[in-house]
């Protein structure tokens, strides 16, 4: 199959609410994991916890969105399984995200819609193997440790800004957002004034996940929806020109890489260039900006760890593993049966979803003894899955590690005493843990 066709593979629906095999565990869902408002205050860590106990593989129906439910895991081991049986459980036949409106649905902008569908992580073996080989040399321990030269210069930047906002800041708005931002248009080669347009696109699609949610575009106010249709076109276009011009004349960067690589012979079309720039637009910022954001939290809820820390600094790298274990900020990943199949007991049937929810795995007591405890010397850290594992596992690990952990070196060295005020906000993302607001105290 051509690569051109790979997103026609793609059909939500088998026309039934109901799994075609019986839950054989009994618990409706704690809360509905499928409606963003309701994470609003963070991760259901709790609820996770009971499915985990009494449902591990729980049927959870999406009857209001009239589409069909999906599987919920919540154990280590079965959202390891699942990530690492591609052959079973594939991200091209279904994509990635809980759940797309039906094809012909309002909701839809066709662009949107389609280039979520049509890049590398919605790719099985052997094209997304191909694509991500081209990516490869941008995530090497070579290329990172130069990259980290400008970050260790940004960090210091905006820490900087971050002083002369104090003494009580916003971490998001002056450091958490701006460092992934730099790292990744750094990576990318985009011109420093068009910066500012990418925050604006990359802040846009946190949000339009909530705004279309409900289906019911009469509520939303038709002048943001028009903004929005207009933006997201305008963001398209830009992804195109840059990568178009790229492949006129390459450069050494992340984006020429992208233009001009390969499938089967031939260049990307343009269905996946849109993708390509979507992914890149979207992936480049959440890991890294809600987990440094999430890792203030811990180090004021867990002063004697942070006390640790500054006492000894080669404790950072662990530090950040286990951060981001515990925020997890990408919460979830689908997948969808292509053979009928069982988990943990519980028969699938060929066609329907399975949600990987990381957060769950993460907090798992048979794999993270007291999970819910911030431990920066837990020996078994590293062995978190917020990035995923297997073939799908995310490329730009290595460079989100490196930028928390170059942060933290200078803002526990800086701001020993900086502290979270309690004050954020959660921004209502089902997908991603999406912190807006976190206010520190600087403590000078």
């Amino acid at each position: 199959m051509g690569l051109a066709l790979v997103s026609q593979t793609y059909n939500e629906d088998r026309g039934s609410l109901d799994p075609i095999h019986k839950p054989i565990y009994d618990l409706t869902p704690p809360p509905d994991l499928s409606r963003s408002k309701n994470f609003t205050a963070g991760q259901p860590f709790g609820a996770f916890k009971t499915m985990r106990e009494q449902a591990p593989v729980m049927w959870h129906p999406l009857a209001k969105a009239n589409m069909e439910g999906f599987w919920a895991l919540t154990s280590y081991a079965d959202v390891r399984a699942a990530n690492l049986n591609t052959k079973v459980f594939s991200s091209q036949a279904g994509g990635i995200m809980m759940a797309y409106p039906p094809k012909g649905d309002p909701r839809n902008h066709p662009k949107l819609h389609s280039a979520s569908l049509d890049t590398m992580i919605c790719l099985d073996a052997p094209h997304h193997r191909q694509l991500r080989r081209e990516h490869m040399a941008y995530f090497k321990p070579d290329y990172i440790r130069e990259l980290k030269v400008k970050v260790d210069a940004k960090v210091t930047e905006l820490l900087n800004n971050l002083e002369a906002a104090g003494p009580k800041a916003d971490l998001v708005e002056h450091f958490s957002s701006q460092l992934p931002l730099y790292t990744l248009c750094e990576m990318l080669g985009v011109h420093e004034a068009d910066r500012t347009k990418i925050r604006e696109w990359m802040d846009m699609l946190e949000l339009a996940q909530y705004m279309l949610e409900d289906g019911d575009l009469s509520t939303v106010d038709p002048a943001q929806v028009m903004h929005f249709l207009t933006e997201v076109q305008a963001m398209f276009d830009y992804g195109q020109d840059i990568l178009k011009e790229r492949r006129k004349n390459p450069r050494q960067d992340l984006l020429s890489a992208i233009a001009n690589v390969e499938i089967d012979g031939a260049v990307l079309p343009d269905e996946y260039l849109d993708g390509s720039w979507l992914l890149i637009v979207i992936a480049g910022n959440d890991t890294t900006r809600n987990s440094t954001s999430g890792l203030m939290k811990l180090l004021t809820q867990f002063p004697e760890q942070k006390a640790k820390v500054i006492a000894n600094p080669d404790l950072i790298p662990n530090m950040v593993h286990e951060g981001v274990r515990m925020v997890s900020p990408v919460m979830y990943m689908r997948r969808t049966a292509v053979q009928d199949t069982e988990i943990s007991g519980q028969r699938i049937a060929a066609g329907e979803k399975v949600i990987m929810y990381y957060g769950a795995a993460n907090r798992d007591p048979a794999k993270f003894e007291n999970p819910d405890i911030f431990d920066v010397e837990r020996a078994n850290a590293k062995d978190h899955i917020a990035f995923g594992t297997g073939p799908h596992v995310c490329l730009g690990q290595r460079v989100a590690n490196m930028q928390i952990e170059s942060a933290y070196r200078q803002i526990l060295t800086r701001f020993p005493n900086i502290t979270w005020t309690g004050q954020e906000e959660i921004l209502p993302n089902g997908f991603t843990h999406s912190i807006g607001k976190l206010m520190v105290d600087l403590g000078n």
